[in-house]
């Protein structure tokens, strides 16, 4: 309210300075949802000030580009805000559902092969995860920023201004967004993330049934103790086997963000 105060007196003595402050604060708000979950640019490896400038500089130039009117008399500042943030986020999520399937199908691997106690501190959620599941994570951003990735979430913030202008007080979800497939991504994280994992899972699974018959036609052999030599051995065989098939995988999963926006 009193920012809203601040900009009414303001607007009393310079209107044109009050509708560009106004549109600037809302443009600000989509452009720091928009930061907090888009792939690459919401890792905590970026510093805050880096982000707190681009989001600046890009509020400057949408605001130009934009061209705002004056707002409505029965316009809500506070509720404009908050629209503006989701909508952003909004755009941001869409693509971090890829990631995250990347992410859940990395655990797979990881757990199977048994390399469950090999964690690392992850910046960008701060907790712990796993070597592998953090090499698969960077494998998903880097094939994101080389198919264009980037020039895809920003087409879509751009778009969204047309859609969901910065005064509107509803956001048209079903113009925004294909909604039927964002349903089917986000509800197939689980399966999407088995089908990366899927090849590592069955060799592990065919080596456990293998040493399994050896467990019972020979007792003598330690199985438990070979069981930890051969799986991360046998499952990095695997992953190095399967590499360009998991690239092309990972790959048609991002295009398919374009079928989103």
């Amino acid at each position: 309210m009193i920012a809203q105060d601040v900009i009414g007196q303001i607007g009393q003595m310079f209107p044109a300075v009050a509708i560009y402050l106004t549109a600037g604060s809302y443009i600000f708000a989509r452009v720091m949802g928009f930061f907090r979950l888009a792939p690459i640019l919401n890792r905590k490896e970026i510093p805050g000030l880096v982000k707190l400038s681009l989001a600046l500089l890009l509020t400057i130039g949408f605001v130009i580009v934009v061209h705002p009117q004056r707002p409505p008399g029965d316009n809500s500042f506070v509720l404009s805000l908050l629209l503006n943030y989701v909508s952003g986020a909004l755009l941001g999520f869409m693509a971090q559902v890829i990631l995250l399937a990347i992410d859940a199908g990395a655990d797979m691997i990881n757990m199977q092969m048994g390399l469950s106690s090999a964690m690392v501190l992850e910046p960008t959620t701060s907790s712990q995860v796993s070597i592998l599941s953090k090499l698969i994570s960077l494998l998903g951003i880097i094939i994101f920023m080389e198919i264009g990735g980037i020039y895809w979430l920003f087409n879509a913030f751009v778009r969204s201004f047309t859609i969901f202008p910065i005064y509107a007080t509803s956001i048209p979800l079903d113009k925004i967004v294909n909604m039927d497939y964002l349903i089917k991504m986000t509800s197939n994280v689980l399966f999407m993330g088995l089908q990366i994992a899927s090849p590592v899972l069955l060799a592990t699974l065919g080596q456990d049934i293998i040493l399994g018959v050896i467990s019972k036609t020979a007792p003598q052999v330690n199985v438990f103790q070979l069981s930890f030599l051969f799986k991360p051995v046998f499952g990095a065989a695997i992953m190095v086997w399967i590499l360009p098939m998991l690239v092309n995988i990972i790959t048609d999963y991002f295009q398919s963000y374009a079928n989103i926006i």
